[in-house]
């Protein structure tokens, strides 16, 4: 008998499995929150120099606003006023609109900006004047924040295996609502990026530990049932955002109410269960009972665990070592494991680079940034629609292939549509986007099941830290553009067809029980589907 006949037993889809959901969607709304927080609060408003220094009376006080702005601030080639040059002086012959005028001298901004607030009424731009020769420490807030997501899926996926998925949980909660609020209450930018970095970490661990402790409590036919459940809320995170930017529009308050979630989350803590897979794993027999009885009482099977003594249960999942303690070590030991990392990891770099590369790659559908970010996030839906209904058909393997492969297909394609045709290369771009989304809720789950239970948070830590390796290059490869305007879509398209590739080179785990020892990854399984590595052999 394994673990996942237990869980059959006192149904393992029942009222405290969606207790169980409905308690971690909560908090992982914090995630779509905070990952795209960035589009609001560097947010740079049209701008330009203070002149306001340059009344000191006579003529320029007379004046007329236009007409001051005339005489302080050259105009750019589009009509527009400079952003961050201005005349030594007040140029007072500009007012004749003389079309025969010399050279005139200017210097940078003097005195500070004047900031349009007409959609912002504070962004970090305006806070700290982070704009012209300042502007690459706004863009930098962005890749502080991710190498922090980065750092943190390692540290906590190691600390989930070891101490458990529900402390390790409750740890993220604290790390990211105290140092969200330090953000909040930032006094320079040292601090802000310093405190953003932080808030990083702590994401990192709420997004692999949710995700799997809910997983764990799952049978084998609902997975992906619950893996798709908990990918909308990111979607639906993604329509919220530009409500809740619309309404508060400082970025202090923005910053702080992207955490709120949370406080509720640490409330009900109490409430969710540690992973009974992750206790028997490690030898927690008598804990691992008292879960397994609280679920069947909640979904009315309680006679089952009456009859399962804690005795019994210890032999449902025979550990390898009780004592052993698992690391990242043990993911690159044996040549099937150092296998498995690498296409686990090339996959995931694939997904990750390719679904923000296509996020910073569309040029937009020309509206305001708050419709704009509601159409990105109500785009993603079909596609988890499409997953629902194709991965258990399919497979998890030809899923996640076919996904990357369609990806970089279309951004290989959006090269050869002429940019005056923006309508068709908006679409192509929005469905390249669509099918990324869609690898990126298979991958979660598709990771998930390839990792046994004493090693799964290792396992997801080291693939998300991948990831955020993907999302942390992804824009530094749009600096490609002045070698060449393509060379950019070229590079997202390799990636994600390479990643495609490796992709459909991992075993299939659709109806397949959830490994619980390193032993179960490579041995078959009493379903009807054997949990091996495909027979065809690549040079890597």
């Amino acid at each position: 008998m394994k673990f996942d006949n237990v869980l059959a037993e006192i149904n393992g889809f029942g009222r405290f499995q969606l207790r169980t959901l409905l308690l971690l969607v909560i908090p992982r709304l914090t995630l779509p929150f905070n990952f795209l927080l960035n589009n609001f609060i560097t947010f740079i408003p049209s701008h330009h120099c203070d002149i306001r220094s340059q009344n000191n009376g006579g003529v320029f006080r007379n004046l007329s606003l236009e007409e001051r702005l005339n005489v302080s601030i050259p105009f750019e080639q589009d009509g527009s006023l400079s952003s961050c040059q201005m005349f030594a002086e007040p140029q007072y012959q500009l007012l004749s609109n003389s079309s025969n005028l010399t050279y005139i001298p200017t210097v940078p901004c003097q005195n500070g900006w004047i900031y349009d607030t007409t959609i912002f009424r504070s962004t970090l731009a305006t806070e700290w004047d982070l704009v012209c020769d300042k502007k690459k420490m706004n863009r930098a807030t962005a890749t502080i924040f991710f190498v922090g997501v980065m750092l943190g899926s390692g540290i906590f996926g190691f600390l989930s295996d070891r101490f458990g998925r529900k402390k390790t949980l409750l740890l993220s909660y604290m790390a990211t609502s105290v140092f969200g609020i330090a953000t909040a209450l930032s006094y320079n930018f040292l601090m802000f990026a310093t405190m953003r970095f932080c808030t990083g970490l702590g994401l990192s661990g709420i997004s692999i530990n949710s995700f799997v402790l809910c997983l764990e409590w799952v049978d084998i036919r609902h997975r992906t049932t619950v893996a798709v459940l908990m990918s909308l809320d990111w979607s639906v995170g993604c329509v919220i955002l530009p409500g809740v930017g619309y309404l508060i529009n400082d970025w202090r308050f923005l910053t702080a109410a992207v955490i709120s979630p949370l406080f509720p989350a640490m409330l009900c803590w109490g409430w969710l269960p540690e992973s009974a897979r992750w206790l028997m794993s490690n030898g927690k027999t008598d804990d691992a009972h008292f879960h397994l009885s609280k679920c069947a009482t909640v979904n009315g099977r309680e006679e089952v665990m009456a009859d399962l003594k804690p005795e019994v249960l210890s032999t449902v999942i025979l550990v390898e070592d009780e004592n052993r303690k698992y690391s990242y070590l043990d993911l690159v030991k044996t040549p099937k494991m150092r296998r498995r990392a690498l296409l686990c990891g090339i996959v995931w770099f694939g997904v990750a680079f390719a679904y923000y590369g296509i996020s910073l790659n569309i040029s937009g559908f020309g509206v305001n940034i708050y419709l704009t970010q509601f159409i990105y996030g109500v785009i993603e839906i079909p596609a988890k629609g499409f997953v629902f209904f194709t991965v258990d058909k399919i497979g998890r393997r030809w899923n996640q292939a076919g996904m990357l492969i369609l990806t970089g297909l279309l951004i290989f394609s959006s090269v050869f549509i002429h940019a005056d045709m923006g309508n068709l290369r908006t679409a192509v771009g929005a469905l390249g986007k669509m099918f990324s989304e869609g690898s990126f809720t298979i991958v979660f789950l598709y990771t998930t099941e390839l990792y046994p239970t004493v090693m799964r948070q290792n396992g997801l830590g080291y693939c998300s830290f991948m990831a955020r390796v993907g999302v942390a290059v992804s824009p530094l490869i749009m600096l490609l553009e002045d070698v060449w305007v393509n060379l950019p879509s070229f590079v997202f398209s390799l990636v994600a067809l390479g990643a495609g590739l490796s992709a459909s080179l991992l075993p299939e785990t659709n109806n397949v029980r959830l490994p619980e020892t390193i032993e179960d990854m490579f041995s078959p399984v009493a379903t009807g589907v054997e949990n091996q590595e495909p027979s065809h052999v690549v040079c890597l």
